[in-house]
């Protein structure tokens, strides 16, 4: 007969009698004074490689000064694309004929002047306004 048929109303007798399990089944788990250790698996790290990294060369120096090229008479997004590739970033665009319309779809404008004449040599970082007029107009 189990304990709980022998003792079926008395719940106090019932939960110390599974205290009672579960302290055995812990005691059980605690490695007993003299007892020789339990074997452990002991987890060596690899060894490690130590690299030394060589510092990178010096950057080529960014050019200071660029000759601006001649873009009247190119497709607006060409002209963009040239000057940009002569190093010339700063770039504004305007409507040639005054109207104040946006260059949206630069293929489709053609460059008519630029601010600064081609073959100067200015700093990089010179602002340059490139007017365009649709194509066929």
């Amino acid at each position: 007969m189990t304990f709980a048929a022998r003792y079926p109303n008395n719940k106090n007798v019932q939960l110390a009698a599974g205290a009672i399990v579960v302290m055995s089944a812990l005691a059980a788990c605690v490695p007993q004074k003299g007892a020789a250790p339990a074997p452990s698996s002991v987890i060596t790290p690899a060894p490690v490689e130590t690299t030394t990294s060589v510092a990178p060369p010096p950057a080529t120096a960014v050019p200071t000064t660029c000759t601006v090229p001649n873009v009247v008479g190119m497709v607006h997004q060409y002209a963009q694309d040239t000057m940009q590739a002569a190093g010339l970033y700063m770039l504004l665009e305007q409507d040639a004929t005054g109207r104040g319309r946006m260059l949206v779809l630069d293929r489709n404008w053609e460059t008519t002047a630029q601010s600064v004449p081609a073959g100067q040599v200015v700093d990089c970082t010179t602002t340059i306004t490139l007017s365009a007029k649709k194509i066929g107009e």
